[in-house]
């Protein structure tokens, strides 16, 4: 557990090829079920400073209590996903922390000197944001807030996988606006 941001809750990776990393970690390391978006409806997205309409393929799954996301880009916008594929790296971008007092946390982690690179909003009180903490591939620190139905949405990803007997190792995403 991190002592700023409180247990690592998720792993991202960012892929070139979503489907085939699907079927490796749910065929070959039987994580799974994986919920997928082929296009994650992100509002309010910002990347050093200016906006963007990024267009993210996201698929998630549970490992007992470590949630991995799977991210593959699907356009050009400025992203650290982006940046990532560009300087030839493929796999773990970041690690996740959440929240439910996003507003505290941020200013608690901004006033100790941590840099906001990339934020925006998946579903109501679905915000994110990704601190500029690379330091070294895969440090990347995101701050995710999961108060509203994101957060019942990972609760659910994570009873799924609680008893997973290797069927349907691909789901699509719960609505969010049904949550």
């Amino acid at each position: 557990m991190s002592r700023f941001f409180g247990p690592i809750r998720q792993l991202g990776y960012v892929v070139p090829d979503i489907e085939a990393a699907m079927a490796y970690w749910s065929g070959t390391l039987g994580v799974g079920p994986f919920f997928y978006n082929p296009r994650v409806p992100i509002v309010n997205y910002r990347y050093r400073g200016q906006n963007y309409e990024p267009h993210n393929s996201v698929a998630l799954a549970n490992s007992g209590d470590v949630q991995v996301e799977l991210i593959q880009p699907r356009n050009d916008v400025p992203s650290m996903y982006r940046d990532f594929l560009r300087a030839g790296r493929t796999g773990l971008q970041h690690v996740a922390c959440w929240t439910e007092n996003y507003e505290a946390d941020l200013a608690r982690l901004t006033a100790q000197g941590l840099d906001p690179v990339m934020s925006g909003e998946v579903g109501a009180r679905g915000r994110f944001v990704y601190f500029d903490t690379e330091y070294h591939p895969g440090a990347v620190v995101e701050l995710s807030e999961v108060e509203g139905p994101k957060g019942t949405m990972f609760r659910l990803i994570r009873e799924a996988a609680a008893n997973w007997d290797g069927s349907e190792p691909v789901r699509p995403f719960p609505d969010l606006s049904k949550i």
